[in-house]
């Protein structure tokens, strides 16, 4: 396998959003009731992006650049396999929290290591900025949940209320930087 570069990327990349495979098989869901993490069997086949999705994924990355958020990639062969974007704008109580607002590997790329790189990219330009925590509204999904856990996340006592009300079946976390 080709060894993975990481860069930061600019507004003009987003086309190469496309070159992900966001596809999965989701065999659990997980939801928030009453403050608990409740676990759902599912049995969803994910396809990768259709073009209303990868028009509104492509959208949303050059909104959040364009109003000062930052992104990385990871690069395997000129491909991009991996991508996170930071927000710009600060959230919580205290307003020491920045948001991941995107972050995806591509299925043949995932449990390599890449996820985590490109987190801690983000946390890393989050700390340059003064952040104190990384906020995550992550799917719901088992792989997304898990990986975030991994790396760090608690469960957000208080949830971003725009956040929330944008992605109300997410499960909001923070992450200490």
């Amino acid at each position: 396998m080709a060894p993975i570069s990481h860069e930061t990327m600019t507004v003009t990349q987003a086309p190469l959003l496309a070159q992900i495979d966001r596809s999965e098989v989701i065999d659990l869901l997980y939801e928030m009731q009453n403050g608990e993490l409740t676990a759902k069997e599912a049995h969803i086949d994910c396809a990768s992006w259709d073009a209303d999705a990868l028009r509104e994924l492509q959208e949303r990355y050059i909104a959040t650049l364009a109003a000062g958020g930052f992104a990385t990639g990871a690069f395997s062969n000129g491909v991009l396999v991996g991508f996170g974007v930071l927000g710009h704008a600060w959230i919580g109580e205290n307003g020491n929290q920045l948001a991941v607002e995107l972050l995806y590997v591509s299925r043949d790329f995932r449990r390599r290591g890449i996820g985590t790189q490109i987190l801690d990219r983000l946390a890393g330009e989050a700390r340059k900025r003064g952040a104190v925590y990384l906020y995550v509204s992550s799917t719901e999904t088992r792989s997304a949940v898990s990986f975030y856990r991994h790396n760090g996340s608690a469960l957000a006592a208080t949830p971003d209320e725009a956040l929330f009300s944008r992605e109300p079946k997410d499960i909001h976390m923070i992450i200490r930087l």
